[in-house]
């Protein structure tokens, strides 16, 4: 775990050492350190349903939607819903056609070191969360999904799961419902949560209607049967999750996933929220840990790749 433990010192030390300077802009180019192992299990079966109401907790054969039709990629196109997404493209990097927006190398990058630990063990379901609010897990989410999408033939679907601040509709400029809450209420079944905008081969489940009671529907059981359920119809599913230190769902989450994915700021993420955030989750689940909001300056060889690239793009061959 060292090159994990390296990244997260390095976002403390660049937030020291810009205390007072200037703010850093929302979003900005990622660096990604993976773990070196991967854990050799998925998720383990799921309970039939015998938890009681009482407990604050939705049995599974409570309003379960019925399964008679065809539950296959056909199904999928044919009942997801086709949506007119019009996505903000200063952050969705892969919306339009320059493939030399800063930051799209690192998330090919990334999605090339995924492939890799898919390589040594099972991995399709990925949990991305942060320790605190606003250092960029969504964005994460979002241009991981988008970047995994862009191989052809794969199918990937992004779920915001995070019900108390859900962002992934505004970025991608949809529609939040009908979507997760309404699904983990027993309103509504897989595929009428589900939307194609767009870009080819991806999909989404948004958040749904807001929720005063979010954490009792997360551990409810019912995502991991969704995701158990539609695991078969996509070659990845990334879960956009609440931050991990100031609520509990992101380590419930975790539980229906083969993996997380936690993602720090530079120059903002405090090492100690990072370390307590990195103890949420067993050391088998973590893949790897990114550094979102990074400079050019902490990133020489990327932007030489980028200049190197632009200029004899544009300048004459002799």
């Amino acid at each position: 775990m060292s090159r994990i433990h390296e990244a997260l010192k390095k976002a403390e030390q660049e937030r020291a050492a810009s205390q007072g300077g200037s703010a850093q802009p929302e979003y900005s180019a990622v660096e990604v350190a993976t773990a070196p192992v991967m854990p050799g299990a998925k998720a383990s079966e799921l309970d039939a349903g015998t938890e009681h109401p009482a407990n604050g907790r939705v049995p599974f054969n409570a309003a379960m939607p019925s399964l008679a039709s065809p539950f296959n990629v056909d199904a999928l196109m044919a009942r997801s819903i086709q949506q007119s997404w019009i996505p903000d493209e200063k952050i969705m990097l892969f919306f339009n056609e320059d493939d030399k927006v800063r930051g799209t190398e690192e998330f090919r990058t990334l999605r090339s070191r995924l492939y890799a630990l898919r390589d040594k063990a099972p991995l399709k379901k990925i949990l991305v969360t942060s320790a605190l609010p606003k250092e960029g897990k969504s964005f994460t989410s979002a241009n991981l999904a988008q970047v995994l999408a862009r191989q052809h033939g794969r199918r990937v679907l992004l779920i915001d799961a995070d019900l108390r601040n859900p962002r992934l509709h505004m970025m991608l400029g949809t529609t939040a419902t009908p979507g997760l809450a309404d699904y983990l209420q027993g309103g509504t079944d897989e595929f009428s949560i589900m939307q194609r905008g767009p870009m080819e081969n991806l999909f989404l489940i948004p958040s749904g209607q807001e929720l005063s009671n979010p954490a009792e529907l997360v551990g409810s059981g019912r995502l991991k049967l969704l995701l158990q359920r539609i695991e078969p119809l996509f070659d990845w599913i990334i879960v956009d999750s609440p931050p991990s230190v100031p609520v509990s769902d992101a380590s419930v989450l975790a539980k229906g996933c083969d993996g997380v994915l936690m993602v720090v700021r530079s120059n903002s993420t405090p090492i100690d929220m990072a370390r307590r955030a990195r103890q949420e989750f067993p050391d088998e689940m973590l893949v790897g840990v990114v550094l979102n909001g990074t400079n050019s300056e902490v990133m020489p060889y990327t932007r030489y790749y980028y200049d190197q690239d632009h200029s004899s793009a544009t300048e004459p061959r002799s």
